[in-house]
């Protein structure tokens, strides 16, 4: 994007000096919209809007001034450039103050208009890229940024796992090691009302046999010989949240009837049943 993709409201109410300005930038490569009063163009001005200011002080109406502070109000990054007479330099500088770019003194040169306005497109171009790129990677922060691709199988399952994340349902992932089982669940966490809860994932391929239930479901002291105190199981920690099961087919059969009873059932009861 060229400085001159950035046009110009240009408020004036002589309309001799309006048409004037006007050719000059227009012959600069900037899109004029011109304004006879401030009025007229402030539903012109709107945040983001691809454009400068350039704008007479003494107006009709609302003057330079106010328009300077209700075009600040309404996008603080504008650039705003005045026309000012030579009684009114000395409030062109305290515009300058309050926040506006710059001020041309009549009579002036048209290049010199036109390098101010160019300089001050520039800058607006830039604050609008940047804020195009801040927005961008504030997309980012969504789905986009932990499942990474743009073809059309990609964006299937980045819809499937916004789709599947709202409803409390449990969900069998399905895949060969390193297709990113962990990844996709950890993306339904993240998106769905459980987000602000405990994750917890469990390879339960590494966790030995003896000591499985007390590592799901924790113990009470004295529950067996060295439990000596309290420990929290992966379910109570995940209370609320997610419980990501990895290598369940690893585990022995029968620890895998009785994990099934339990998911089946929603509650660790059923592998106490299961276990008296």
């Amino acid at each position: 994007m060229m400085p001159n993709s950035v046009g110009v409201l240009l408020i004036e109410d002589d309309p001799a000096v309006l048409l004037g300005t006007q050719q000059t930038l227009q012959l600069a490569g900037f899109e004029v919209e011109p304004f006879a009063d401030a009025e007229s163009a402030i539903p012109s001005i709107v945040p983001g809007v691809p454009a400068i200011v350039v704008c007479d002080v003494k107006l009709p109406g609302l003057d330079g001034m106010g328009l300077l502070v209700k075009a600040q109000s309404i996008d603080r990054d504008l650039a705003v450039i005045l026309i000012t007479g030579h009684g009114d330099v000395a409030m062109a500088v305290n515009a300058m103050r309050l926040g506006a770019y710059d001020f041309v003194e009549k009579p002036f040169p048209p290049d010199r208009l036109v390098e101010m306005a160019t300089r001050a497109a520039e800058k607006r171009r830039l604050i609008l890229q940047v804020r195009a790129l801040r927005a961008q990677l504030a997309d980012q922060c969504g789905i986009e940024a932990s499942i990474i691709g743009s073809s059309s199988a990609i964006r299937r399952v980045r819809q499937f796992v916004l789709d599947l994340a709202g409803p409390p349902a449990n969900v069998l992932i399905q895949g060969e090691t390193g297709t990113g089982k962990e990844l996709i669940a950890r993306s339904l966490h993240q998106h769905s009302p459980r987000s602000s809860k405990p994750f917890v994932a469990v390879n339960c391929g590494s966790v030995p046999e003896q000591l499985f239930e007390s590592e799901m479901f924790g113990h009470e002291p004295g529950s067996f010989t060295d439990a000596s105190h309290r420990r929290i199981g992966k379910f109570q920690h995940a209370h609320g949240g997610t419980l990501f099961l990895d290598e369940i087919e690893s585990m022995p059969a029968g620890l895998q009837v009785k994990l099934l009873r339990v998911l089946q059932d929603q509650k660790s009861s059923g592998w106490d049943r299961m276990n008296r």
